[in-house]
């Protein structure tokens, strides 16, 4: 086994075994991994649309810019300006906040990061537009914006229609913003279980996002980008003919609730494949019908629920507690040391508490990426 510096917090090194790699670790199978950035890839060819890939889920500038060279993405999204300014710093040079940025701080960076990359964010408030003209002047740069409209998910962005063309009249009349589009995100549509929800939903998304480029087209505004769409319904809105920009991020990795979707017949989704475990190791079995292994709440985040034990229906992790996961084992055959992958329950925050990948290929580690805007929070 190789060496590793402690003060790094490596939990690996290239060319080691599998085997070896301290746990719990983050690992990435390269295989799986690279079919899937070629899969969505091919998608967003086909369709005639651009795939802006969401950086959220990975925060990695390796992965970021694997998308970009590999995977088709005109550039990536992200959802903080801290993570914007980690990723450009990473030498990524188009990034959509597709988010909000209200701090006068934080606009004020967003403003001087438009002279390293291009730089797009989400506005929904008119008052927002005024702080944001006024940094970018300040800084006597152009920020790009797009108007959020809410098509379903309750969250932020105003509402469609004649609220949006009044938003995006005022954003292009600001000196030194461009409106550039919509930003018509339908997340809470992500996970519905069904097909037939998932379609449906986005259905209604897609007639308000209809209609609101129809008004802003009458107004004189036109849309550059009409940006949305996740892993769970990017084929929709990709073939709606309306969305010309993707923001799918899930799609690289997948994780445990991805898996409880369904496609149109009933199926598991297997468009994409699980890519992304937590590798764990057995480290107490005191009892006969219960392992106990290493990964717990401080390895994962379980609020989409908890990890599936990949490959394996003769154990299952039931429950955890900060450093320890509880593993049902009925029939007694795990061992102290053995090792599991665990597909998370989601995999966005999962990546944030860790601070690197181990990409492995044929049992053995090829690659460290280090999570770049782990923690960048604000």
């Amino acid at each position: 086994m190789t060496d590793l510096v402690p003060g790094f917090n490596v939990p690996a090194a290239i060319g080691m075994a599998i085997e070896d790699i301290y746990t719990p670790a983050l690992i990435v199978d390269l295989d799986a991994f690279e079919r899937n950035v070629r899969t969505m890839a091919e998608f967003a060819r086909k369709a005639g649309v651009r795939l802006r890939a969401h950086a959220k889920t990975h925060k990695s500038a390796d992965i970021a810019r694997a998308q970009i060279a590999h995977g088709g993405a005109c550039g990536i999204c992200c959802q903080k300006t801290s993570e914007a300014e980690a990723l450009v710093a990473a030498g990524i040079k188009d990034v959509l906040v597709s988010n909000e940025v209200t701090d006068p701080k934080m606009i004020d960076r967003l403003a001087r990061l438009c002279a390293k990359a291009r730089v797009i964010v989400c506005v929904d408030d008119a008052g927002n537009v005024d702080d944001l003209s006024a940094a970018a002047s300040r800084h006597g740069v152009t920020l790009e914006c797009l108007v959020e409209i809410d098509v379903g998910a309750g969250r932020c962005g105003v509402a469609p229609g004649a609220d949006a063309v009044r938003l995006a009249q005022k954003i292009a009349a600001a000196p030194n913003l461009a409106f550039s589009g919509l930003q018509a995100y339908h997340g809470s549509a992500q996970h519905l279980r069904t097909f037939a929800e998932r379609r449906d939903a986005i259905a209604k998304a897609v007639a308000m996002t209809r209609d609101t480029v129809a008004q802003l087209d009458m107004a004189g505004l036109q849309c550059a980008i009409v940006g949305g769409a996740g892993t769970g319904t990017y084929e929709f809105e990709g073939m709606s003919g309306v969305y010309n920009e993707l923001q799918c991020g899930s799609y690289v990795f997948m994780d445990a609730d991805y898996g409880r979707i369904r496609d149109a017949n009933g199926a598991p989704l297997s468009t994409f494949a699980n890519a992304l475990f937590i590798l764990t190791t057995v480290m107490s079995h005191a009892k006969p019908d219960m392992a106990v292994c290493d990964a717990g709440l401080k390895a994962q985040s379980v609020d989409s629920g908890l990890p599936v034990v990949f490959g394996r229906d003769d154990v299952t992790y039931t429950k955890c507690s900060d450093e320890h996961g509880v593993i049902a084992d009925p029939h007694g055959r795990l061992r102290i040391n053995d090792r599991l992958k665990l597909v998370p329950g989601h995999c966005d925050p999962t990546c944030n508490v860790h601070d690197w990948f181990v990409g492995v290929r044929n049992g053995r580690v090829e690659c460290l990426w280090p999570v770049t805007a782990r923690g960048r929070a604000f």
